[in-house]
């Protein structure tokens, strides 16, 4: 199979050190993430495959799943450790790589890449590695304890789960209208880089159990009734 090259200059105009001199470095990873994940899509159809097979090992698993548990994300919780994804999409993802690669590479005496983006020691992703090599120091069994947790999610049939279909802009499939790549690329040509990274606020009510004495149960704006916003 020949080597062929997709590139973000090519796809989307800007490469990754152009946004990163547009952005800053935060949030870099997020454009990165968005767009690699297209570009891997659309370099598979460029050459024809039916299945895009990713070298993940078990600690990319571990830091996905417990990125995924911190945002409360139980979309991509649930399929993060599965060994085929993408199922009901054009293009179907493998992950059967989940022991480590390097040992096996460096055993078979293969070229591997190994050289760390130089814009991830302040991403979100690499908060969670240093967390979790700390913590496989205390417990070697946490990395496989992590994956394990995410492979047990089981969502409830309640909860409410993306619905796949085409952007109205590029046609690349997506759970909006507007898929994330043609949001941050808007973003990035007009000036305005916050556009499809902000999350509408939340808010959440946190109240205590009725009190006896006021008869207080949470529909007042007493000091006993706390709103968060998110």
């Amino acid at each position: 199979m020949p080597l062929t090259v997709v590139t973000y200059k090519d796809l989307y105009g800007w490469t990754m050190d152009e946004i990163v001199a547009k952005i800053g470095k935060k949030n870099n990873c997020t454009f990165c993430g968005v767009f690699r994940r297209q570009a891997l899509d659309r370099g598979a159809h460029k050459i024809g495959a039916s299945k895009l097979v990713t070298g993940h090992n078990a600690d990319d698993m571990a830091e996905t799943v417990l990125m995924n548990i911190l945002r409360g994300d139980v979309a991509r919780l649930q399929r993060c450790t599965s060994a085929l994804t993408g199922e009901e999409g054009e293009l179907p993802r493998a992950k059967p790589l989940k022991k480590d690669i390097v040992m096996y590479a460096r055993l078979n005496k293969l070229d591997y890449f190994y050289t760390e983006c130089i814009y991830a020691p302040d991403s979100y992703r690499a908060y969670s590695r240093t967390f979790i090599k700390d913590l496989e120091r205390l417990r070697p069994e946490s990395i496989l304890a992590l994956i394990k947790s995410g492979e047990s999610v089981v969502v409830k049939a309640e909860v409410a789960m993306p619905t796949l279909i085409n952007c109205t802009r590029c046609g690349y499939i997506c759970s909006q209208s507007i898929c994330k790549a043609c949001l941050l690329l808007e973003g990035l040509n007009t000036g305005c880089t916050d556009l499809g990274i902000k999350r509408k606020t939340k808010k959440i009510a946190i109240v205590e159990e009725e009190d006896p004495k006021t008869g207080c149960s949470g529909g007042c704006d007493c000091d006993d009734n706390v709103t968060t916003s998110f």
